[in-house]
């Protein structure tokens, strides 16, 4: 290390391309603004025959292995977490081996539920608790506050990366965790801790010691201020799973979401509650959801969105006003901001409804971001009731897609969604007529299903009094 010499260089964040200067745009990667500063050691030069002569032909430690003797009958290739919720996003359980990287805003949760998961797992097996953050002392006041069973629970507060891997390799715990990786360095690594080259090298070291030993490893990772994870990209890539936490900090609703995962299904979600006693999970998110609904007033309709197998009603909020200024404003809380743009477009030109001087603003209740097109619907509903300041009945649901030529198009799993808008309590449901078609309405006795070919025919229904 004496003979290497240090220098400065500038990494992207996303591809990891270097630049001996900084630039505002990647030549690789052609993304903007995220060459970062990064001191790295320079190696002494060595010649091409010097470097030749380190290996000797023919010979390796490595011994290939046939796939048809590869085994896939372990007898416990996954661990039960026991949080329904966080096995549900990882796809039924912690696969041996894996390692997940979790990220979300500061104050969270992130911590918190790491903890607790520590705490299920420790009845069964032994947990390495890793922090870079706060002390020993820190976490046991945490562990005592959550009720969190302690015995098997290992804490160390380091952040060698080197000395942590030699710890995992002498005690072979059943699970690890890193909170976090920004606060991890590798001492043969001239940066400071949070650069590109040491949460890069940190990740992968920990990374070859979890499929080593088949030991599950849970890492935490910072977010910059767009809400992705901060360092570089290629992070993300090497980790078997990424798991973001979403919500508002001043709303109790947690949502953990898999972006990432090798052995399960993304579209998957867990809901929480943020309580004093840590967080709890929520097992009928729909009912969660739907709690205060305002009865009587315009501008509110329910919608049914599909998160991966799961169905969750909630509920949009429209107000629309009119404007004080030149230009109406137009906001967005949960909702695509353009989409948003593109259906008030097609209220006015297919249905006859005129927004041009109205402030409209568009909420997704309970801090929830809904992206599926399944909503157009309601929400077109939502803005349409408050123009007119018609409510739409407190029992009525919409489903639907909505086309640039007015036409109100299929969505899949419209049977599932169904079922779950009766077992809540709806009996009316505007759906597609064209789905309509391909289902028996008899099979949901008490909701009366109403197939609309077209958005006027959608804004009619909601006229029409029970």
């Amino acid at each position: 290390m004496a003979k290497d010499k240090l220098k400065t260089v500038y990494v992207c964040t996303q591809c990891g391309e270097t630049s001996p200067r900084w630039l505002g745009r990647c030549p690789s990667c052609g993304a903007w603004n995220t060459m970062v500063e990064d001191v790295v050691a320079e190696p002494a030069k060595t010649s091409a025959k010097a470097a030749g002569q380190s290996r000797t032909p023919g010979q390796t430690s490595l011994k290939p292995l046939k796939l048809n003797l590869v085994s896939t009958t372990e007898e416990k290739s996954r661990i039960v977490t026991g949080i329904g919720e966080l096995d549900r996003v990882l796809g039924g359980g912690i696969v041996l081996g894996s390692v997940t990287l979790i990220g979300g805003e500061p104050g969270i949760g992130k911590s918190t539920i790491l903890l607790q998961l520590c705490g299920e797992v420790s009845r069964s097996l032994d947990v390495l608790y890793v922090t870079g953050e706060e002390s020993v002392r820190q976490i046991k006041l945490r562990a005592v506050r959550l009720n969190v069973p302690q015995e098997n629970i290992s804490l160390v507060a380091e952040s060698d990366v080197d000395e942590i891997c030699g710890l995992i390799e002498a005690t072979k715990p059943g699970l690890v965790v890193i909170d976090s990786i920004q606060t991890m360095r590798c001492a043969d690594i001239a940066s400071s801790s949070g650069t590109v080259s040491q949460v890069k090298e940190s990740t992968a070291r920990f990374l070859n010691v979890a499929k080593t030993y088949e030991i599950p490893t849970f890492i935490v990772g910072h977010v910059n201020k767009d809400g992705a994870i901060a360092g570089p990209k290629v992070m993300e890539h090497i980790v078997d799973t990424v798991l973001y936490f979403e919500g508002d900090k001043t709303l109790p609703y947690r949502v953990l979401r898999a972006v990432k995962n090798r052995y399960g299904s993304t579209n998957e979600i867990g809901m929480f509650d943020m309580t004093g006693r840590g967080l709890e999970q929520i097992e009928n998110p729909s009912q969660v959801m739907l709690e205060g609904r305002p009865l009587g007033i315009s501008g509110t309709c329910v919608a049914c969105v599909m998160e991966g197998t799961r169905p969750v009603l909630s509920e949009l909020q429209a107000l629309v006003t009119k404007t004080s200024f030149p230009s109406p404003r137009r906001t967005a809380s949960g909702f695509d901001y353009n989409r948003m743009y593109l259906l008030l477009a097609v209220l006015e030109k297919r249905t006859g409804h005129f927004f041009g001087n109205q402030d409209v603003y568009l909420n997704v209740v309970g801090g929830l971001r809904l992206e599926d097109t399944a909503c157009d619907l309601p929400a077109c509903l939502a803005m349409a009731s408050s123009l007119l300041d018609l409510p739409i009945p407190e029992k009525t649901l919409a489903i639907g897609e909505v086309g640039l030529g007015g036409e109100i198009r299929s969505v899949p799993h419209l049977e599932t969604r169904l079922r779950e808008a009766q077992r809540v309590g709806f009996d009316t449901a505007i759906v597609p007529k064209h789905n309509l078609r391909l289902i028996d309405p008899g099979q949901y006795p008490g909701l009366r299903l109403v197939g609309v070919a077209y958005l006027r025919q959608a804004v009619n229904a909601i006229k029409l009094k029970d």
